[in-house]
């Protein structure tokens, strides 16, 4: 059996070949990324590569443990240590002698809690809540956060020698709105292990639904595709998924551009992004030379006018009229213009499906001979 992250990004390739590095090996390691990235898929792939792949693995939530008890959940305590001790209990730490522990969201650990854990990382010995002897454990540690621990140490929530010793390798899985290309061997997993396991028959995807499945953000990474696959394989049997049926799954209206894509500009809070873009313009004056009259020409000239050695003036009274619709028409139109009228390479810029700019050059009545043309 294969212990890996699924894809052929150069970001997963470089991930499993560090898996297969530090695998053998029991050093401390720190998996980073945002939630729904696969974090625990790296531990077991760690653990399973490992020495101690036939020992236990023991996956602890320090978020979910609530911090009066988090002490007794990991080092265990002795009969009558507090209320309702009524017996001795052993924690996760004696569990998972001899094998490995994976300590997700350890950025919720409590700084008391933090300086118990430092101790085993260092020698490998603990006292349980109400004890008075001290317990040796030998355990692999793996620990996971989508915290920037470096700034929860500037900000006096995490310790600093326990992030430095922690992290002894740092293993960082990128979002998968990074790494496109995984998403289609992700998506033909997802499906094909949930098919094999409920006898359903997958009778495919339009071209068009699985591009927009390329195109989408995947705010929830990973965990949102796979929750997504075994979702539309039961919403949707015997049926080759069309671009409507993605898109009314993931609550997108089909009239609107699609929630967590990027887009131009928010139609909210104008005033404020307005202000931006202001600033933005200005930092554009070395390539847009001339703006007249409220945008004047309605286009942005790459070419440079006779006075194109004055300095772009531009203030903000004039700009308070522009609407956020004038700008994203503006801005579509400089982006075909000075790419050859290539939507497929403008989609690419603006991380949207060809579909969706096409529809904006609709809406905006833009084309190459100044008319959009059914």
């Amino acid at each position: 059996m294969s212990f890996r992250l699924l894809g052929d990004s150069i970001q997963i390739k470089e991930i499993n070949e560090t898996i297969k590095q530090v695998a053998p090996t029991d050093v401390s390691t720190l998996i980073t990324g945002e939630s729904g990235t696969g974090k625990e898929v790296v531990a077991v792939s760690i653990h399973e590569l490992s020495k101690r792949k036939d020992e236990p693995f023991i996956a602890v939530n320090c978020g979910a443990i609530p911090e009066g008890i988090i002490e007794s959940e990991l080092f265990g305590h002795q009969k009558g240590a507090f209320t309702g001790a009524i017996d001795d209990r052993r924690g996760y730490f004696e569990l998972a002698d001899k094998g490995t522990i994976f300590l997700d969201e350890i950025g919720d650990m409590p700084l008391a809690t933090q300086v118990k854990f430092l101790r085993v990382l260092e020698t490998g010995e603990f006292m349980r809540v109400g004890g008075n002897k001290n317990i040796n454990v030998d355990v692999r540690v793996l620990a996971a956060t989508n915290k920037d621990l470096s700034g929860e140490v500037l900000n006096k929530n995490f310790r600093e020698d326990l992030y430095y010793r922690l992290r002894s390798v740092n293993i960082f899985i990128p979002p998968l709105r990074e790494r496109k290309s995984d998403i289609k061997i992700l998506f033909d997993s997802f499906i094909k292990s949930y098919c094999d396991a409920n006898n359903i028959e997958f009778k495919g995807i339009e071209e068009d639904a699985m591009a927009f499945l390329l195109n989408y953000n995947w705010p929830g990474n990973a965990r949102e595709l796979k929750n997504f696959c075994e979702s539309i394989v039961v919403l949707y049997p015997d049926n080759i998924l069309t671009y409507d049926n993605v898109k009314k799954l993931l609550h997108l209206e089909s009239d609107v551009t699609p929630r967590s894509l990027p887009i131009l500009f928010s139609q909210q809070k104008e005033s404020s992004e307005k202000d931006f873009l202001f600033r933005a313009l200005l930092e554009l004056k070395s390539d847009i030379i001339d703006i007249k009259n409220y945008l004047g020409s309605k286009k942005f000239h790459s070419d440079h006018s006779s006075d194109e050695n004055e300095d772009f003036v531009i203030s903000k009274e004039r700009f308070s009229d522009i609407t956020m619709n004038d700008i994203e028409k503006e801005v579509l139109l400089y982006l075909l213009e000075n790419n050859y009228w290539n939507v497929e390479k403008v989609s690419g810029i603006l991380q949207q499906t060809p579909r969706n700019v096409y529809r904006k050059m609709k809406l905006y009545d833009i084309s190459r001979d100044g008319k959009w043309k059914e």
